[in-house]
């Protein structure tokens, strides 16, 4: 059986990493492309590489372009989709790539974000760790309504999770730094952006509370803990056109050894197809992941400081944004989690 697809804002980055990753899907057939500033352009125009679509135009995002199809992948700027979706057939399988559908608390959505609020959407991060020993993935078979977690916040609650629902760390002075490229910001035209910033650079950005990604990373890593954890979250914008390495640290438990440290992030991700916790000693690299929609993870014990210290490496475009989207399509519609998705990077 083949499925229908369109994709909303095909022009942008997260648009074209979807569209990539659907042409290599057995089950996923790309019907209809569309944008907005970029409609009645060839698909190819604004993205070249992607051979496989030559002939495509891109449409206007409208309801009546995006009807009819048994899938709708949006990868519309944040405060952009919530409109449209309410438009949309419900029994048409929606996966939301902003974050219009991410937070569960309103009064986060008009702190971060503004304008109206849409209400929250089973949440398409399927390794993630909730209460009562489950995944992420058992809320998922069946929904027609998915939202695709933040990048950032994929790389923060993956390497931090297993930790918080073992109780081998503490769930205060949680610290992440994270190292990203500037793909993650969208493809909109920004002086900090262009390349004579970033080349030879780096610069934190959305420090001390700041940065939107901060309360979908509290309420995630608050699910996995049982209770409210407290977060300091600093990204740094380096010259890599993708990926994202996350440096995120712990106070440990009382009693806890490095035994049961690396125990609890072992045995949490011990049969995930896409999230590998690397051989002690050794640490991911971006280059690692580049092109694949794995999360490779590197966990050690700081004794002197008394803390957890891992590092994780995915590709934002792909188990951060695009990827992430697929999976949980995949499972939603009862077909095998991996069907299409890449484990194998791209190197050197």
């Amino acid at each position: 059986m083949s499925f229908s697809v369109a994709v909303a804002g095909a022009s942008g980055y997260a648009g074209g990493e979807l569209l990539r990753l659907l042409a290599g899907h057995p089950e996923f057939e790309v019907r209809t492309v569309t944008a907005n500033n970029n409609a009645g352009q060839p698909l190819l125009a604004v993205h070249p590489h992607l051979r496989s679509y030559a002939g495509m135009v891109l449409s206007p995002t409208t309801t009546e372009a995006l009807d009819g199809h048994d899938i709708v992948f949006l990868a519309l700027p944040h405060g952009k989709s919530g409109a449209i979706t309410e438009t949309l057939d419900e029994n048409t399988l929606v996966v939301d790539c902003g974050a219009d559908h991410r937070l569960t608390d309103e009064a986060d959505w008009a702190k971060f974000y503004g304008g109206e609020f849409y209400g929250a959407w089973p949440y398409g991060l399927p390794e993630l760790l909730i209460g009562d020993h489950r995944q992420q993935r058992s809320n998922l078979p069946g929904v027609k309504r998915i939202a695709v977690p933040g990048c950032n916040v994929t790389a923060i609650s993956l390497a931090l999770a297993p930790g918080l629902r073992a109780g081998v760390i503490q769930p205060v002075d949680l610290v992440a730094v994270l190292a990203v490229g500037p793909s993650g910001a969208g493809k909109s035209l920004r002086t900090n952006l262009l390349a004579s910033e970033v080349l030879g650079s780096a610069s934190a950005y959305g420090i001390a509370g700041a940065h939107r990604h901060n309360p979908e990373i509290v309420q995630n890593l608050s699910l996995s803990a049982g209770a409210r954890v407290s977060v300091s979250f600093t990204p740094v914008l380096i010259p890599s056109a993708r990926g994202i390495l996350a440096t995120s640290t712990a106070r440990l438990a009382a009693g806890i050894s490095a035994h049961d440290v690396r125990s609890a992030w072992v045995n949490a991700y011990a049969d995930e197809p896409f999230v590998h916790v690397l051989p002690e000693g050794q640490l991911p690299s971006l280059s690692d992941v580049l092109g694949a929609n794995t999360a490779l993870i590197g966990v050690a014990v700081d004794e002197a400081a008394d803390r957890v210290v891992t590092v994780t490496a995915i590709d934002n475009l792909v188990k951060g944004t695009a990827g992430a989207a697929i999976q949980s399509a995949n499972i939603a519609l009862g077909l095998p989690e991996t069907l299409g998705l890449p484990i194998d990077g791209v190197a050197p």
